[in-house]
């Protein structure tokens, strides 16, 4: 059996959706670190499009933050159950004090992937110092593996000028060329591909210390939720299965459903950004939704070193697998 089938097998098995008895679905806040209608969040919007909250006897209420740190504070502050982020974020905010973890990931790639215009002359990551780099917000944890990126060869955020831009000025002004590089998701480059600009992709999971997208959720929460958060975790991890060996009939669903909601969305381009997220992002998990522990002590480590953050927090503190049994 490969993977794709185990984990298909998995998300869809009867034990795995308790909830599906039941009448009514029970509501629960869901921050997300950018716009919800982006490719990015593809699980999230399949698994609504077909049903699968529903099925799991769940209802998602998706409030859109700026930055996966916001999210992680409202997220630990008791605002909202859960929430999403990237696999550093509980790194990043458990030594200032959040009691986030990570509870689910979505692949076992890196999110984020920095890029620069070909036309710069920019080769390597070592080229960027001096340069204008764009980003969500440097409250997001998408700027965090920036710097990480760039610490991996020396250089600090002074090295260069990081814009903080929002999710559509991003590749935007990389598409303008106002900027000569920009951190990152595969929606982005399939953007700015599509507006015509080639890309030279200096980063990769190899030489730079992040993860791909998690599910997180507070200490609190974990135990007084519990149900609810599983709930929409199965949900996710049946979109994410489906998305990984049809990407052709999700994207589809996944145009028709960002169509419903008022979502300008253009068909290539999101086909195009899933198998991005299929090559780079939803790939390399031994075990479907778990968190890579190794993974996320390599990245930990290096943030350390580079003094991204100020101390180590124990592994036990930034994930947890119980919501799976």
């Amino acid at each position: 059996m490969n993977r794709r089938h185990a984990l298909a097998l998995l998300a869809a098995s009867p034990l795995a959706r308790p909830w599906a008895a039941r009448a009514q679905a029970t509501e629960v806040n869901f921050l997300l670190p950018s716009i919800r209608f982006l490719t990015a969040f593809a699980p999230h919007n399949l698994a609504e499009a077909r049903g699968y909250y529903a099925a799991n006897g769940v209802k998602p209420n998706f409030i859109t933050l700026r930055g996966g740190a916001a999210v992680a504070t409202q997220v630990g502050a008791g605002n909202a159950p859960m929430g999403g982020g990237i696999g550093d974020t509980p790194i990043i905010v458990r030594p200032n004090g959040v009691p986030v973890r990570a509870v689910m990931a979505l692949g076992g790639g890196a999110l984020v992937t920095v890029v620069a215009r070909k036309d710069r002359g920019i080769n390597s990551l070592r080229d960027l110092a001096g340069k204008k780099i764009s980003v969500q917000s440097v409250q997001d944890t998408t700027y965090y593996s920036l710097i990480g990126a760039m610490g991996s060869v020396g250089l600090t955020p002074r090295s260069a000028e990081i814009q903080s831009l929002g999710p559509a000025g991003v590749w935007q002004a990389f598409v303008a060329g106002t900027v000569d590089a920009m951190a990152a998701v595969p929606d982005w480059i399939v953007d700015a591909e599509a507006e015509g600009v080639p890309v030279t992709r200096l980063s990769n999971r190899g030489n730079t210390p992040s993860m791909a997208q998690v599910v997180i959720a507070s200490d609190n929460a974990i135990r007084t939720q519990k149900e609810p958060i599983a709930a929409t975790c199965r949900a996710l991890l049946r979109a994410l299965a489906d998305l990984q060996a049809d990407p052709e009939a999700a994207s589809a669903d996944l145009v028709a459903f960002l169509g419903r909601n008022g979502a300008p969305v253009q068909a290539p381009r999101v086909l195009a950004t899933l198998k991005l997220y299929n090559e780079g992002v939803y790939t390399d998990m031994a075990v479907p939704g778990r968190v890579d522990e190794a993974r996320m002590d390599l990245v930990q480590r290096f943030y350390v070193d580079a003094g991204i953050i100020p101390r180590a927090s124990p592994l036990a503190d930034l994930y947890t697998h119980d919501l799976f049994g």
